[in-house]
């Protein structure tokens, strides 16, 4: 990685979404995503001043984004996003740690490996889009991707991003648990947001829905990703530990088990979490098929922490391992 450029770009990133925040009636998010929009589109967006669009416009020349790799695009954004999230007040403005968007990215080429087709993936909540973003940098093969964000905010952050990487990436700005038009897919990636879903008419067209009371929204989540995913495709979800020991827990399993093959179950290292109650694993499933088993043994395991390497490479044997005997990756 070219630190130098990553650097760079953080810098100007930073600073632009500071003077925004500073001289305009923006939060530093919005601001980071007006920065973004005038670095893509080579010129200064906002309505300013003459003596600020002089300010943005040197800032815009000090930059070639040219010269900067798509991977170091991603992370400049992503360290200022993560800046600007220290500083917001919404409890959902949080991103998916950079470690488990490389493992995941990893688990998805060995999966789409099998195929040299050109495959579409989907994530129903997108949030600033570092999740998605990565994947598609990290792809060995064409990928192209469909995702949904409700936050406003959040989805522009998105947009610029995959913007600023040259990524071919639909976004629509929706709750992803109401209808939605999307072709059907070869794979799901999602970060799933935990809590109670509050239209409870919406719900109500779910076999997950609660029977009393507001449905999980994590649940209908992964009901609709299954709909959405084709046969045989796959589906990886960020879950909380907890996820099968709830009062809804039997009835989610029991509707996994129907439409899906449970791959494996993969808890994240316990130091990534400020308590346990937050801890969170990646569930892998691959919806039914004709061409397609449930293995004899799922993938049932404890991560190691991402920064001891040689704990981490043996895990990978395994899982690389497991993959080759069970689904002949």
């Amino acid at each position: 990685m070219n630190s130098t450029k990553m650097e760079e770009l953080y810098t100007y990133l930073d600073d632009v979404a500071l003077y925004l925040e500073t001289n305009g009636e923006v939060t530093y998010l919005e601001g980071l995503a007006e920065a973004g929009e005038n670095l893509f589109r080579g010129v200064v967006c906002q309505s300013v001043n003459p003596e600020q669009k002089e300010w943005l416009l040197d800032k815009l020349s000090s930059m070639d984004l040219e010269s900067v790799t798509k991977e170091d695009v991603r992370k400049a954004y992503q360290l200022a996003v993560l800046k600007g999230m220290k500083g917001a007040v919404q409890p959902h403005h949080s991103m998916t740690p950079d470690a488990v968007c490389l493992f995941l990215s990893y688990l998805v080429n060995k999966v789409l490996n099998k195929s040299e087709e050109p495959a579409v993936l989907l994530d129903l909540a997108a949030g600033s889009g570092n999740l998605v973003n990565t994947i598609l940098n990290q792809s060995n093969k064409s990928l192209s991707a469909g995702a949904f964000e409700v936050d406003e905010t959040l989805l522009k952050l998105a947009f610029v991003s995959a913007n600023l990487q040259k990524h071919e990436l639909q976004l629509f700005h929706q709750d992803s648990i109401e209808p939605i038009a999307f072709q059907e897919v070869d794979l799901v990636v999602t970060d799933l947001p935990v809590g109670y879903y509050p239209k409870d008419q919406i719900a109500q067209d779910y076999v997950l829905k609660a029977e009393e009371g507001h449905s999980f929204i994590h649940h209908l989540m992964i009901e609709q990703a299954i709909n959405k995913t084709k046969a045989g495709g796959f589906l990886f979800f960020l879950v909380p530990n907890f996820l099968f020991q709830s009062e809804q827990a039997k009835q989610l399993h029991e509707y996994v088990k129907g439409k899906a093959n449970i791959l494996g179950l993969l808890q994240l290292p316990k130091s990534m979490f400020q308590s346990e109650q937050f801890g969170k694993s990646i569930f892998m499933l691959q919806k039914k098929g004709e061409q397609t088993r449930q293995p004899k043994q799922a993938l049932l395991a404890e991560l190691p922490s991402f920064n001891k390497k040689d704990s981490l490479a043996d895990m990978m044997k395994q899982i690389n391992k497991w993959f080759q005997e069970e689904l002949r990756i």
